[in-house]
C-alpha cells in the first residue's frame, strides 16, 4: 500500500479521496484503491461546484490534522475526487506533527 504522505520541497504531499454531499464534514480514515494506493478519505456536505467542495476539503483536512487552513492549497484533481493536497511548510516537522494524528485516524476509523 503506497502512503498517502509524500515529502515536497515545499512541504508535504497528502493524497485524499472526496465524497461530496455527506450527512456531515469529517475524515473518515483511510481508502484504499485497487491498485494499492491509500488516500485520506474525506467526506464533505459541500457540493463539487464553484470551488466550495475544495474549500470544504481543506477546511476539514485542516481541522482534523491541526493545521492553518492557509498553508493548504490543492496541487492536482480540483475537479476529481481524487486528489493532492499540498501543507506547506517544512516537510520534516510537518511529517513529525501530522503522522501521529494519521497513525490515531488510521485506528480510531477501524
Amino acid at each position: 500500500m503506497t502512503d498517502i504522505l509524500a515529502a515536497h520541497e515545499n512541504g508535504l504531499l497528502l493524497r485524499v479521496r472526496v465524497t461530496p454531499r455527506s450527512q456531515r464534514d469529517e475524515v473518515a480514515g483511510v481508502h484504499c484503491a485497487a491498485d494499492g494506493t491509500a488516500a485520506l478519505s474525506v467526506r464533505v456536505r459541500a457540493i463539487p461546484e464553484d470551488g466550495r467542495g475544495n474549500k470544504a476539503v481543506i477546511e476539514t483536512v485542516a481541522a482534523a490534522l491541526d493545521v492553518a487552513k492557509s498553508t493548504i492549497s490543492v496541487r492536482s484533481g480540483a475537479a476529481n475526487r481524487n486528489k493532492v493536497l499540498l501543507i506547506g511548510g517544512n516537510a520534516a516537522q510537518l511529517q513529525a506533527a501530522i503522522a501521529p494524528r494519521l497513525a490515531a485516524l488510521r485506528k480510531e476509523k477501524q
